[in-house]
């Protein structure tokens, strides 16, 4: 009568036993292997997703600032083409005030200027005299020495000045402008705009600011020129007029 368990039943169930292991060994390797392929799978799409997310932020952001740009281009446009009206009117005229009267215009409209002053160089006394000016007392400001203080310098070297744009709405000084622009025609100063502040809405000068005082200068100097010489041509023609009367009469 047997006894119990044999050592062929043992070996038996060892065996199984080991096949077993072997089997969860193999599968659980094989789960692993899963799990892996699948976090990396996981990641590469994370990463993906992540590339797309900063290509689609960068593109946004290139949109805004085509954007942006594009709407600085159209002001620049709008202003030129303002300017060249605008300089159209300075040439369609010879009156010399009111030439001065569309510069003061062009000034407030195109630039946004709010205290200026324009100043003419004469040439027997060799200093600056105010002719026009806006939100300040023309008959209050001095004339000034060519080479004298920032108006004077620009006069004699026909360079402009610009002032810091931190200093952008600081209390004037009428000797020291913010910026002042020379009136050339050629190489010849004939007087100069000096610009002390600006409406409140102009925070920052831009670049077709500087583009405008260029034009402005240019177009303003060869009006108040042309302007100057025929109002001195018609004084002096009516002079001689008035002697050949009086010399016929």
């Amino acid at each position: 009568m047997s006894s119990g368990i044999t050592d062929q039943d043992l070996a038996q169930t060892l065996r199984q036993s080991a096949e077993t292991t072997e089997r969860l060994l193999k599968e659980n390797a094989e789960l692993r292997a899963q799990l892996q392929a699948q976090g990396q799978v996981a990641g590469n799409v994370g990463s993906a997703y992540g590339d797309l997310e900063a290509k689609f932020k960068a593109l946004e952001q290139e949109n805004r600032d085509f954007a942006n740009r594009y709407v600085e281009i159209e002001e620049e446009n709008n202003n030129l083409a303002n300017l060249y009206v605008a300089s159209y009117q300075l040439h369609s005229t010879l009156d010399f005030r009111e030439v001065l009267q569309i510069i003061t215009e062009i000034a407030i409209n195109l630039i946004g200027a709010e205290q200026f002053a324009i100043y003419l160089v004469d040439d027997k006394t060799q200093t600056l005299t105010a002719v026009a000016s806006e939100g300040l007392e023309r008959d209050k400001l001095p004339k000034v020495p060519l080479s004298q203080g920032v108006i004077g310098k620009v006069a004699s070297t026909g360079d402009n000045h610009f002032g810091p744009e931190d200093q952008m709405g600081a209390p004037i000084d009428v000797a020291s402008p913010f910026i002042c622009i020379p009136l050339k025609i050629k190489e010849r100063v004939i007087g100069v705009i000096a610009l002390y502040s600006f409406l409140k809405q102009k925070t920052r000068l831009v670049s077709v600011d500087y583009e405008l005082f260029t034009l402005l200068a240019g177009h303003a100097a060869t009006a108040l020129f042309s302007s100057k010489l025929y109002s001195e041509s018609e004084r002096k023609l009516s002079t001689i007029q008035g002697f050949l009367e009086l010399m016929t009469s």
